[in-house]
């Protein structure tokens, strides 16, 4: 007979893994998580967003001794989601069905709900028209928060090359946004 599991016992991810029944505790717990991160970034793309998250569980579950317990399991499945993301956007260079959202507060007014709607479609559109990398990279960057050494490492590229393309992903950006006929 085994002993009860305590709240202050936290079995490794390999055990947790072994154990159906705390498995599927543990999945259904992570799985919102790691999907909203991804769709987040995938620009409201559910399909693109579940197969990702497939891919990111998979994987995590194939690597599970690699997990050192050093972070949270969750965000070591979302970095794993991140690769996936960045391998996807690889892959489909040019695919210009894939966007993300970059919306800061100060774009959106309250008082004019109208305008908050068309100024995400707006900025929707622009970051749709850069190409792939320009995106994604401007969306690590500006959305997630991330440092141009942690871009440049995502994306697989040198500091300086990564802070090229961010100046360019800004320039068009700002380009394909200032187009628009509602300003």
């Amino acid at each position: 007979m085994t002993a009860p599991m305590t709240m202050e016992y936290e079995p490794s991810f390999s055990a947790i893994v072994r154990d159906e029944a705390r498995f599927r505790l543990w999945y259904d717990a992570a799985l919102p998580r790691v999907y909203r991160y991804l769709v987040a970034r995938s620009g409201g793309d559910d399909a693109l967003a579940e197969e990702l998250t497939q891919q990111t569980f998979v994987e995590a579950i194939r690597q599970r001794d690699r997990f050192d317990g050093r972070s949270d399991v969750v965000t070591w499945l979302i970095a794993i989601g991140r690769n996936k993301l960045v391998d996807h956007y690889r892959r489909h260079g040019r695919d210009e069905r894939r966007q993300g959202q970059l919306i800061t507060d100060h774009q959106l007014r309250a008082d004019a709900p109208w305008q908050a709607s068309e100024t995400r479609v707006a900025v929707a559109d622009a970051i749709a028209q850069l190409p792939a990398d320009q995106r994604l990279a401007l969306l690590f960057r500006h959305l997630d928060g991330l440092a141009v050494r942690e871009v440049a490492a995502a994306i697989g590229r040198s500091e300086k090359a990564t802070e090229s393309l961010l100046a360019r992903a800004r320039d068009n950006f700002r380009r394909a946004y200032g187009g628009r006929t509602d300003a």
